[in-house]
């Protein structure tokens, strides 16, 4: 874990901001050199193209290769259950976080199918955070600290880097954090979460107006205590440090990407070396990942969390690095170009 990313301050993130790794344009180039002298029309692979040029660029090489993939998952309990935003109570949290210890989540088996190394990391599961409704989520000190937790979470020696949450109630705070950032209606942002029905959905828009309202005007990492999860500074600090390690990241849903928009509205560029693994069924999630100016790479209807879309999202992303490695050139394969 490089030491730089680590704050002892949230105004400490415009240092790191100042100094984010650059994309290597060189390394894009060559690997979008070599996409033109494999034996396929041009273009004809579609967005897997656009993956390995994406993955050349971040590794720094024109041949990048997948050899470790982490994958995270973050848990953190919530204040605002006092509200009933949820279908389930916030012990399910906990219950949850043994099943991926145990291996019995859907995360687990997406992460064996796909290859990557699973780390769950709990976050004072039985100090939840406070209610926003009548004050920040957070103080200063418990959001660094999980800001840092997420970032010395990362393996530097990582390939490519998997994000995902487990936390009760959390669909409510994505949706306190998109509404903050991108604007809008409570209502355009609430959706069921974990099963809520027409009633809940509302309650849940009614709790979500009232944080905006009380905290609305802060930015930043301010913005990211206040209205905030653990679980959601994890996030933020887990894409810090894989920034400065030059390590690309695929987000999961919903709450996964409206947990680093704070980051967006700091600096849009800080989020480039992140792909936004599937389009949740989330009726939020699309107008988030179209506010952040990113296409998911898949499209299933989950709505799960887990970080198991992003996992799924790891399998094309490793096929377009098989063609773009395995793939013979015209010159290899003595195939006529003209």
């Amino acid at each position: 874990m490089a030491s730089d990313v680590m704050l002892n301050r949230l105004d400490a993130i415009s240092g790191v901001l100042a100094n984010l790794a650059p994309f290597d344009a060189a390394a894009a180039q060559a690997a979008r050199d070599r996409q033109t002298q494999l034996t396929k029309p041009p273009g004809s692979l579609g967005r897997l193209e656009d993956l390995a040029v994406f993955m050349a660029g971040w590794r720094g090489t024109a041949r990048p290769v997948i050899a470790r993939a982490q994958a995270l998952v973050f848990a953190g309990n919530h204040g605002i259950c006092v509200h009933g935003v949820s279908a389930f109570p916030a012990e399910v949290t906990a219950q949850m976080v043994a099943n991926f210890a145990a291996g019995g989540a859907a995360i687990n088996q997406l992460c064996a199918a796909n290859g990557a190394d699973l780390n769950v990391v709990a976050l004072d599961l039985d100090r939840p955070t406070a209610d926003f409704t009548a004050g920040p989520a957070m103080t200063d000190e418990e959001c660094l600290a999980a800001i840092n937790a997420g970032a010395a979470a990362v393996d530097p020696a990582a390939d490519i880097l998997i994000l995902g949450e487990m936390g009760i109630g959390n669909s409510t705070v994505a949706a306190a954090l998109a509404l903050a950032v991108f604007g809008g209606d409570a209502a355009q942002w609430v959706g069921p979460g974990t099963g809520a029905d027409a009633a809940g959905i509302a309650r849940k828009a009614d709790v979500v107006a009232q944080g905006v309202a009380r905290h609305g005007a802060r930015r930043g990492l301010d913005l990211l205590a206040a209205l905030g999860g653990r679980e959601q500074a994890a996030i933020c600090g887990a894409v810090l440090a894989a920034r400065q390690s030059r390590i690309p990241v695929l987000l999961d849903g919903f709450i996964c990407t409206a947990a680093v928009a704070p980051l967006h509205a700091l600096a849009p560029a800080t989020l480039d070396h992140c792909l936004i693994g599937h389009v949740s069924a989330e009726p939020g999630h699309r107008r988030l990942a179209a506010g952040l100016g990113k296409q998911p790479l898949l499209a299933l209807d989950m709505r799960l969390g887990e970080g198991s879309g992003a996992a799924l999202a790891l399998g094309v992303v490793r096929s377009a690095l098989a063609c773009h490695n395995g793939m013979a050139t015209f010159a290899q394969a003595g195939v006529a170009t003209a």
